[in-house]
């Protein structure tokens, strides 16, 4: 799994998408005490859910790989000439 550029901020992006996303959908809002583990695992879930993204193998569904996937959705979200993906 190769590190992305700029993942974080991707990450923080895809959240931010995602959450619009599962208001949209009819989903609760984020309190603000969820910490950004669970909405990154609840994101996640939905968008698997919804067949926007690909899941992982069992064993591999952790943090680290849940957000690296969400960094990945967004980069190809996002127009190609999008700040983020420079």
């Amino acid at each position: 799994m190769a590190k992305l550029k700029n993942e974080a901020q991707l990450l923080k992006k895809a959240i931010e998408v995602a959450e619009n996303y599962a208001k949209n959908r009819g989903y609760a809002e984020f309190a603000s005490t969820d910490s950004a583990k669970d909405k990154v695992e609840c994101i996640y879930r939905l968008l698997v859910k919804d067949k926007l993204i690909q899941p992982l193998a069992g064993d591999q569904e952790n943090g680290v790989n849940m957000k690296h996937k969400l960094a990945l959705w967004i980069s190809r979200q996002l127009p190609k000439d999008h700040l983020l993906l420079k």
